[in-house]
């Protein structure tokens, strides 16, 4: 009679891990919710008309061209790389909307051709740096100069206020008798459409391979150059929306206009758990990012604090958003985790032929 000898139980991940409240809770995205949550909170508690009926309204009014724009820049840093034009594309798409406009033609058509020019923007940064091979740093660098220098010498000091009303009322009215701007339709849809293509695609699950190891990526299948080409045209494209809503919603085209705004698009989203060393990084964090850096910035302002402070606080958050990740990992590993099962010893080969009456 043989010897049976008895399977080894297989080990799965979950056997490894920490359990799952811990790799639910202690994450990056989960501290700024609930830092969001709490701040909400306390202005509404302590800070002067933070609960009254135009706070809403006027908070997602300023957010809205952050919000937009961070869907695409939390693709393109998750890759490993950075797009500082995004600012200057929203004033150049400015800039042409109201020239464009002035000279007799209509809104629609203007945004259209501005949405067009953000395309080209953006395929130039794509073109650079996923074909040519030069760093997104400096390359966006210049073309933030580049950008920003042509929409200025379109315009010089000048402005251009000449818009129709009704779509001046369409970037500043909301939803019904709501508090929520009519701004929040389109920004939903987007968010939608890049929630679907960075966590349940295969082209998102290409965007995080380039991150962690492009070379990597390459070799199981994916189209590095052309994944990096589309995101920079998308940042393009959606600043240049961007800077369409920005002009209308304040009735004045300038070369200008949102100048910084790259600050708080880059701060919200590494704020909000996305690594700039690439790899890592979720959509809700950076939402509820944005949301923060928002909040924090309405309730300076009902406080009358200078926007020179906010810039300040603005930039301690995207200091502390360098340093949340070692404070996590740290308190993570001083955590206990679930004990691996051990595996069975294997039977003695004497004790196998006895078993076996040999």
């Amino acid at each position: 009679m043989s010897a049976t000898r008895e399977a080894a139980p297989t080990r799965t991940y979950a056997d490894y891990s920490a359990p799952l409240w811990q790799r639910l809770l202690l994450t990056r995205e989960t501290a700024v919710i609930v830092l969001t949550a709490a701040v909400i909170v306390y202005s509404m508690a302590n800070v002067p008309n933070f609960d009254g009926p135009l706070t809403l309204k006027f908070l997602l009014q300023d957010i809205a061209p952050i919000l937009l724009i961070a869907l695409p820049m939390t693709l393109v840093i998750i890759t490993g790389e950075i797009d500082l034009s995004v600012a200057s594309i929203m004033g150049l798409s400015s800039v042409l909307l109201g020239v464009l406009h002035e000279s007799g033609m209509s809104i629609p058509a203007a945004a259209v051709l501005a949405l067009f020019a953000g395309l080209v923007c953006g395929a130039l940064n794509g073109f650079l740096i996923a074909y040519v091979g030069l760093p997104s740093l400096a390359v966006t660098i210049g073309t933030l100069a580049l950008f920003r220098g042509i929409a200025v010498g379109l315009l010089g000091t000048t402005a251009i206020t000449d818009f129709t009303e009704k779509w001046s009322d369409l970037a500043t009215g909301t939803i019904g008798e709501s508090r929520i701007p009519i701004v929040m339709i389109p920004f939903a849809v987007l968010t939608i459409a890049f929630v679907v293509l960075l966590h349940f695609s295969t082209f998102g699950r290409g965007v995080y391979d380039i991150g962690l190891n492009d070379e990597a990526a390459h070799f199981t299948g994916v189209d590095v150059a052309r994944t990096k080409m589309v995101l920079f045209i998308l940042s393009g494209v959606v600043s240049a929306f961007a800077g369409i809503y920005f002009t209308l919603r304040f009735g004045s085209a300038r070369g200008d206009n949102a100048t910084g705004y790259e600050l708080q698009v880059i701060a919200a989203v590494l704020l909000g758990g996305v690594s700039i060393f690439g790899g890592r990084g979720r959509l809700h964090g950076v939402l509820a990012g944005v949301v923060l850096i928002g909040v924090i910035s309405s309730a300076l302002r009902l406080e009358s604090v200078t926007v020179n402070v906010t810039n300040i606080i603005v930039g301690l958050l995207l200091v502390a958003s360098v340093i949340l990740p070692s404070v996590l990992a740290w308190a993570s590993s001083r955590l206990p985790r679930k004990a691996a099962p051990a595996a069975p010893s294997e039977p003695h080969p004497h004790q196998n032929a006895a078993s076996a009456g040999v």
